[in-house]
């Protein structure tokens, strides 16, 4: 194996899963940030993954990491802040059945059919997949940054 900045860089299958793993949080944290999800996470473990290769991601890794930590500290500070993070969770896992169960539309509704919860499954699960994440992470938050009372 070669070494890189100190460390051994992988070789074969070992290397191409790592790169692809890696592009793949990289881009789904990307998105994260605007769309439903742990966006600052999911570009930490991507930028995890690609600085095993790339010495520009070993350069971003340490400014993201430090924000996604600085905001999930935050998130979890108060009780309140918990409580509203749980909250939002739990908005994600119920639009996300929500979704996928495909209720009829109701009169209310100002755009035609089409337009009522398009995507079924496949969206839904994804809301119910970012809902379980931010869950996790939620608890991750609590474990790692709220002092322990005993």
């Amino acid at each position: 194996m070669a070494t890189f900045g100190g460390r051994t860089k992988p070789h074969g299958v070992g290397r191409v899963v790592g790169l692809v793993l890696g592009w793949t949080l990289v881009l789904i944290g990307i998105a994260a940030l605007v769309l439903p999800g742990p966006g600052l996470l999911a570009l930490v473990a991507g930028l995890t993954l690609l600085a095993q290769q790339y010495e520009w991601a070993r350069k971003w890794l340490q400014p993201v990491k430090t924000k996604a930590f600085a905001a999930a500290a935050q998130g979890v500070k108060s009780k309140r802040n918990i409580a509203l993070s749980f909250g939002g969770a739990a908005i994600l896992l119920a639009l996300g059945i929500l979704w996928g169960l495909q209720p009829p539309m109701p009169n209310w509704w100002p755009l035609g059919e089409r337009w009522w919860l398009p995507g079924g499954w496949s969206v839904g699960s994804s809301l119910i997949l970012s809902g379980l994440l931010a869950a996790a992470f939620i608890v991750y938050s609590i474990r790692r940054f709220r002092p322990n009372p005993a």
